[in-house]
């Protein structure tokens, strides 16, 4: 959110609309912001990670799947797509999820290929 830095510059003496207009929005935006700076959303994101994270503490094999299951036994109803960006933003995944993709090479066949000629065809590198 770009309000806080509004309110900076505004401390600083620099008028707010003069400030809204060179940082290209709208002046009325600002005034509900500075009424009420955290949105309910925010505070109920907020509430729910903390949720989140007092679970995840409990059992670390706990993905978000698991999680979402367990919340509303906390109190937080929350479905588990709002669950999931939730805990991907905050870092909040199971110690036991598999890590896909690290270790595969490009190219890789399980089946032998056999050729007509005296060598194989040399894969294409990075370096030509």
């Amino acid at each position: 959110m770009i309000y806080p830095l509004v309110t900076d510059l505004a401390a600083d003496g620099v008028p707010v609309a003069v400030t809204c207009r060179v940082l290209e929005f709208n002046k009325q935006g600002f005034d509900p912001w500075r009424a009420s700076p955290v949105t309910d959303r925010d505070w109920a994101d907020a509430h729910l990670v903390n949720a989140a994270l007092g679970i995840h503490a409990d059992d670390p094999a706990f993905g978000y799947r698991f999680i979402a299951d367990e919340l509303p036994e906390k109190g937080v109803t929350a479905g588990e797509n709002r669950v999931q960006r939730l805990c991907r933003g905050h870092g909040i995944w199971s110690v036991c999820s598999k890590k896909r993709g690290l270790n595969r090479s490009r190219g890789h066949r399980n089946t032998m290929t056999w050729w007509s000629g005296t060598s194989p065809p040399r894969h294409r590198t990075s370096r030509g």
